[in-house]
């Protein structure tokens, strides 16, 4: 059984936030006006996050940490929705079901992460940008919640390419679109299962852990602490 998971290696991240442009170009995020962003609607389906370092007395450092959805094995928005437009499936993913959506956000208020958004008017894109959408991408619309989807689109073209060739998916043949943009490579993504992948090596190391862990959530993105990163893959 595959489990898809991402592994960050905070060693390695620089906080450039190409994976936060990688994702919005890819998934047809729609850009928000000023106005809107000091509302507190803007949409971004990962983003990066303060974490304060240090223990109690010394002075604490500051490094910014992506958060994209956990894509948890125990997931609260599955168990909150009632009209079953948030769903896990058999391979871990936890995806959304937009035609089913009916804007309430109760999974955005069960969601320790704060990774979900609400599309608070009608997607609109100038031009030229209208030209750059993806086709394999649906536009979302007005009054739906949405989330980082792993960029399951590549998964499905993974599969395709992988039976034309009459073969099995191999490690890294499916990688979403913010890890293959991260310069520093400092982002990990594969099946968690499978123990020759990289990221379950990374992921069962001795600098691992997850967000928020004690709340029993099981997510399948695992941090990399601070360390030396050179030997790890």
């Amino acid at each position: 059984m595959t489990r898809w998971g991402m592994v960050i290696d905070l060693d390695r991240c620089t906080a450039c936030q190409a994976c936060v442009v990688a994702c919005q170009v890819e998934n047809n995020i729609p850009p928000v006006d000023q106005a809107d962003s000091e509302r507190g609607r803007g949409i971004s389906w990962i983003r990066l996050a303060p974490f304060r370092e240090g223990e109690h007395g010394t002075r604490p450092s500051l490094r910014l940490v992506p958060i994209p959805c956990m894509h948890c094995e125990r997931p609260p928005c599955v168990k909150v929705c009632p009209a079953t437009a948030t769903v896990i499936g058999h391979e871990g993913l936890v995806g959304q079901i937009y035609a089913r959506c009916i804007g309430c956000r109760y999974c955005t208020t069960a969601c320790p992460y704060t990774v979900r958004q609400f599309n608070w008017k009608k997607p609109e894109w100038p031009q030229p940008m209208q030209d750059g959408l993806s086709p394999d991408v649906s536009v979302r619309p007005r009054g739906v919640v949405e989330k980082c989807s792993f960029c399951h689109h590549r998964l499905q073209r993974a599969r395709d390419q992988a039976r034309m060739e009459d073969r099995t998916l191999r490690d890294g043949d499916y990688l979403p679109a913010c890890v293959e943009s991260c310069p520093a490579e400092a982002m990990f993504f594969g099946d968690l299962d499978d123990p020759r992948s990289v990221v379950a090596r990374l992921a069962a190391g001795p600098r691992a852990f997850r967000l928020l862990e004690e709340l029993g959530t099981k997510p399948k993105v695992i941090y990399l602490s601070k360390g030396e990163s050179g030997g790890d893959v």
